[in-house]
């Protein structure tokens, strides 16, 4: 039993955060918050003594496990030295950093606009694309979450920018997604045209090709539902932007860094982007830090033409020496490799899962970044929460979340999806125990199912 001072200090602490803060994407009432006290490996503990597993690496950012102790010393000593310069000036850890990156990123992706997040990466690529081709039309997918600033909520089609749509910004131009297990077009993929990419064509052709900047795909779809990509979906979409002069801008805020078994998942589709828009695994969460990193070609052409972006915290210097030491760590301990070969395992465990639960309509993974498709009815694919679910057709997959944390996991179920993206550091004997949880949890589901 935990002693009244320490239940005491934990009633406070959510209190004062309550009362004082905040919440995302949240009603602000009736919010039940864990007090993470501590974080280590893959497991988060609040002030109750109680462990989570945390199944979804924070939001799919901490790569490397909490609490490495490497990165603790590698941002003290940087701030035992310097702890801000402006962007104007340079550290060691900014040019390590950036040349770090040029040689883990395909083909001739050279240099690094540092950013803050994920969203200003967008932000930004979006800008330096309409900068470099002088076009100012972007050709995003409905079913892609970029960032909650105005400009990458506009480039996503999430449908949680619906409620400030009245101020998107202009010239995003959506298309289909090429969401297999419920293609748009009613196809299978062993017989399908790829009526996915021929619609983008179309939209091309009506938008005007000399109109448009760039195409904006996600390396692989993470919280949209990882919607997996047509084996050759991403080639031929490359060789739509090659044809039309449009530049490629590949989102791998959530994917890099190898959450998807290799340092980007670029790699897995054999193309080169001509942007790279990353956050997230660059400093595996520890420190906010975002990076857009461009081809030579597009680098040179501002060697004499004033790159007209910038930001007060761009190319931060202690968000820099966490970036150098995240690095070293991915190598050192074989966290890509790792997850590929966990992945292999996460498939093979989910599959034995699917024999088990007829609630599981479907599970899209690609290393470890993958979901659970909750359906009420495997044939006709009815889903247990339909598509941006009303709260009141939530009931069923909020209790399936709400076993999930008693259990003692951490994850994230939208909709009729249930995440599985932990640590790249995860054991084959955590993801056992990790399954474990989901598949006692989902039994709550099976019994709405219909047959």
């Amino acid at each position: 039993m935990e002693s009244p001072s320490t239940l005491s200090e934990t009633k406070e602490i959510v209190q004062d955060n309550l009362d004082y803060t905040l919440f995302s994407w949240s009603k602000q009432k009736g919010l039940d918050p864990i007090a993470v006290q501590r974080a280590e490996g893959v497991y988060l503990y609040d002030y109750d003594g109680k462990r989570y597993i945390d199944f979804s690496s924070g939001l799919m950012n901490v790569n490397i496990g909490h609490g490495h102790p490497r990165v603790t010393e590698a941002v003290m000593r940087q701030m035992q030295e310097v702890s801000y310069v402006t962007p104007g000036c340079v550290t060691k850890a900014r040019g390590e950093l950036g040349k770090k990156l040029a040689e883990v990123t395909p083909g001739n992706l050279q240099k690094t606009l540092f950013t803050t997040d994920g969203a200003s990466a967008i932000d930004n690529a979006v800008k330096l694309a309409r900068l470099y081709t002088g076009r100012h039309k972007i050709i995003a997918r409905y079913r892609a979450f970029h960032g909650a600033s105005y400009g990458a909520m506009s480039a996503g089609g999430d449908p949680r920018k619906l409620p400030s749509d009245a101020q998107q910004v202009p010239n995003f131009v959506h298309v289909e997604d090429p969401y297999c297990y419920r293609c748009p077009w009613g196809k299978e993929i062993q017989s399908c045209q790829r009526e996915c990419v021929s619609h983008i064509e179309r939209v091309i052709e009506f938008e005007g090709p000399a109109n448009i900047a760039a195409v904006l795909m996600e390396g692989e779809s993470g919280t949209s539902g990882c919607i997996k990509y047509p084996p050759d979906y991403l080639q031929k979409v490359r060789a739509l932007c090659d044809e039309h002069g449009i530049l490629l801008i590949m989102d791998e805020v959530m994917s890099g860094f190898g959450r998807t078994g290799k340092w980007f998942a670029a790699e897995l589709h054999g193309i080169v982007p001509d942007m790279i828009a990353t956050a997230k695994g660059i400093t595996a969460g520890y420190i906010p830090l975002g990076a857009l990193i461009v081809t030579d070609t597009i680098a040179e052409h501002f060697n004499d033409r004033v790159l007209w972006l910038g930001l007060t915290y761009s190319a931060h210097p202690v968000a820099c020496a966490a970036g150098v030491e995240v690095m070293k760590i991915y190598e050192d301990e074989g966290l890509i490799g790792n997850a590929a070969r966990m992945g292999a395992y996460v498939d093979e465990q989910v599959g034995r899962l699917t024999k088990q639960h007829p609630c599981i309509g479907d599970f899209r993974n690609t290393g470890l970044l993958g979901c659970i498709e909750v359906v009420k009815n495997r044939v006709t694919k009815e889903p247990m929460a339909p598509y941006n679910a009303r709260p009141e057709e939530m009931t069923v997959m909020n209790q399936v979340a709400a076993r999930i944390r008693q259990l003692g996991m951490y994850a994230f179920v939208r909709w009729n999806y249930v995440f599985i993206a932990p640590p790249l550091s995860v054991t084959r004997e955590q993801i056992d125990e990790g399954l474990a949880i989901i598949s006692e949890a989902l039994t709550i589901a099976d019994a709405h199912v219909t047959e």
